[in-house]
């Protein structure tokens, strides 16, 4: 009963402050992602072993009010699947599906841990910012292990503690003094954050975040009714118990010993002996700041290790380098020695960027998505050229195509593995 109660209590929060904030334009979106380069970078990102393909099932898990018609904009060949619980968030897809003529997208009113009910099994699962709210995030990160194909891949993105700290703060400010998720509780915590003390943890993520300008962000952040968070151990122990294995981070190089800051500490060695694992969580106390974690994980053992990028034998000269789109090659104002400094966009910690020499640079300037490292490099030295492009991986510069030489199994012994594991 209690659990129930929880759980309408969540529910109800939905319906009254719908999350994100409802949008009816996404042209801007679909333009984007009409760019087969960046269909390609983000297809890699989940699987560098198989060839590029955009026929698949995607199940967008808590889709809220847009995330599901994004998807079904960005793969239009895809068979994309939303569910949600809040009727409010499944009303707004459903105008999206409509206006922008998504015959490719399914919306249902459903839980997720109910998403059997759809009968549906799924290549790809994007679950974010969802399963921290539930109840029983066990039993929802275990329903939706039960709906994934054993070679898929899901994103998962939960929140991380330490860069939350002024959030839970303010969480139990409102508790005490009485704020609730209500307009009038709104406004009252409005008028407490515009005289909220400059040095306060919260401070710095009401000046970076944008969407602490929006209400309803707002209400999700600091009024919601029930969410934790999860610190990189915790995280790796639930997806492990889960039933699922760690594939990568989405955006590794902020968890790398060897990028930014870290990388010239004294005990970064030190930290670089470590367990990967345990570099994680040392870079997640390091920098404070990380509000949430993003990973790629997967079925079992045999799917992680398929998809794992190993520059320790010579099979990295076949790997293809595809740019990631958020990749800024800068030539100005540059570090001495350097030709040109590397940068990812969607990094939030301005200390990781990459400087590279001129040969280097000549070599970045050759990826086109279609030759392999070892065409790039050529007759160059084979030690600089696997140097330079296991940085470039780490630093989220590129992903690789890995699926040369790699056929991928038949459809019909796909099927017939599929259904010797009781799935499909």
């Amino acid at each position: 009963m209690k659990e129930q109660s929880a759980v309408a209590e969540v529910q109800s929060f939905y319906e009254r402050y719908p999350y994100p904030r409802p949008v009816d334009d996404l042209e801007g979106y679909r333009l984007r992602w009409q760019d087969r380069g960046r269909r390609r970078a983000d297809f890699h990102l989940y699987w560098p072993d198989r060839p590029f393909s955009e026929d698949r099932t995607i199940l967008i898990a808590g889709c809220g009010t847009s995330q599901a018609a994004k998807y079904a904009l960005r793969w239009p060949a895809a068979r994309v699947i939303g569910i949600d619980f809040s009727a409010t968030s499944v009303r707004h897809t459903e105008e999206l599906r409509h206006k922008y003529h998504l015959a490719n997208l399914e919306i249902h009113q459903l839980p997720i841990e109910r998403v059997s009910e759809l009968q549906t099994t799924f290549d790809q699962i994007v679950c974010t910012g969802v399963l921290h709210h539930l109840e029983d995030p066990e039993a929802g990160l275990s329903a939706l292990r039960a709906v994934l194909k054993p070679d898929g891949a899901m994103h998962l993105m939960v929140y991380a503690p330490y860069g939350r700290a002024g959030i839970y703060m303010l969480q139990e400010f409102c508790r005490l003094s009485g704020i609730h998720a209500s307009d009038d509780g709104i406004r009252d915590l409005i008028v407490a954050l515009e005289v909220l003390p400059a040095r306060h943890p919260l401070a710095r993520l009401l000046r970076e975040a944008p969407d602490f300008r929006q209400e309803a962000a707002l209400a999700d952040a600091l009024l919601h009714p029930h969410d934790r968070a999860y610190s990189v151990p915790q995280l790796l122990n639930f997806i492990n118990d889960g039933g699922f294995r760690f594939g990568r981070w989405v955006r590794q190089a902020p968890y790398s010993p060897l990028c930014g800051v870290i990388a010239g500490l004294p005990q970064s060695p030190r930290i670089a002996g470590l367990q990967a694992m345990e570099q994680y969580a040392a870079a997640e106390l390091f920098r404070g700041t990380m509000a949430s974690h993003s990973v790629i994980i997967h079925c079992d053992d045999r799917a992680a290790r398929s998809q794992q990028i190993c520059f320790s034998d010579r099979a990295w000269l076949d790997y293809v380098p595809v740019l990631l789109p958020d990749t800024l090659c800068i030539k100005e104002r540059l570090p001495p020695g350097a030709a040109a400094v590397l940068i990812n966009r969607a990094h939030t910690d301005n200390d990781i960027y990459l400087p590279i020499d001129a040969p280097e640079k000549r070599m970045f300037d050759a990826i086109d998505g279609e030759r392999s490292i070892g065409e790039i490099v050529g007759g160059g030295p084979l030690a600089l050229g696997r140097a330079l492009f296991e940085r470039l991986w780490w630093h989220d510069q590129v992903v690789f195509d890995t699926s040369r030489g790699q056929p991928r199994p038949s459809r019909a012994a796909a099927q017939g593995r599929s259904a010797s594991l009781g799935i499909g």
